[in-house]
């Protein structure tokens, strides 16, 4: 796929993409364009626990993120050398009032082949959700994703300005950007610092001390060939941000 017709993609959907709200999140991590080879299968487990989170829901109805347990199961199958499928079910929550269903999320991820192999590598990522009205104020609904990112050495620098919406009008897009800075100490150990934040509608943007915006400490570990882990640790730098929010993902590839 060249890269023109890649940011044609990306210009047409921003284009038509018709938001909502910040919510909790079943998946907290930064998209690096790798996938699973033509032809594999990778299971991806994404939990994530706030033990001192937001006492307060995002909108009416909204599970309360102190807590609380989201996560949900990924399948993603690879299609071409840069083309991946996704699907994403079930979406849950285990809150202290019991667990709940939250829904399901199917994917389709564009991305440069060889992604790991490149300097400059690129891509995009589309999510269409279908939730529950405790988990998000919309639904359906449709996320965005770009990738971008650089290879320096032992260093990573990825970007995914992510763009949300609930086809509830273009003044209500939703820009929720999420970055990635990453030491790689070997093959099988990495570092990073990434951050994430929910600035609320494009054409009328939060205030920053009013938005969401939470740091985390990673660390990932390449078991072998097949299976990975990551586990992370956020805080929260506003009063509208989980304090304390943990993320824990499980990779195997097939």
């Amino acid at each position: 796929m060249s890269r023109a017709r890649l940011l044609a993609m990306v210009l047409a959907a921003s284009a038509v993409l018709p938001a909502v709200a910040r919510a909790q999140t079943d998946e907290i991590q930064v998209y690096d364009a790798e996938i699973a080879e033509p032809g594999s299968f990778e299971g991806t487990l994404h939990n994530n626990y706030a033990p001192n989170g937001l006492k307060q829901p995002s909108f009416p109805g909204a599970i309360i993120s102190n807590h609380s347990w989201n996560g949900t199961l990924e399948t993603a199958y690879g299609v071409t050398p840069w083309w991946e499928l996704g699907v994403y079910l079930p979406v849950y929550s285990v809150t202290p009032q019991g667990a709940q269903f939250d829904g399901g999320k199917l994917r389709t991820l564009f991305v440069v082949p060889d992604a790991a192999k490149q300097t400059f590598f690129y891509g995009v990522n589309f999510e269409l959700s279908f939730n529950n009205k405790h988990w998000e104020d919309h639904s359906p609904s449709v996320e965005m994703r770009p990738i971008l990112g650089l290879h320096l050495g032992k260093w990573d620098l990825i970007a995914n300005p992510i763009f949300d919406s609930g086809f509830n009008g273009v003044s209500n897009i939703q820009f929720n950007p999420s970055e990635r800075v990453a030491y790689n100490i070997n093959e099988d150990y990495a570092v990073a610092v990434e951050h994430y934040a929910g600035y609320g509608p494009v054409s009328a943007p939060t205030p920053l001390s009013r938005s969401y915006q939470e740091l985390f400490a990673v660390g990932d570990y390449k078991i072998d060939e097949s299976n990975s882990v990551e586990f992370g640790a956020g805080f929260g730098l506003t009063t509208s941000s989980d304090r304390v929010l943990l993320k824990l993902i499980i990779n195997h590839s097939f």
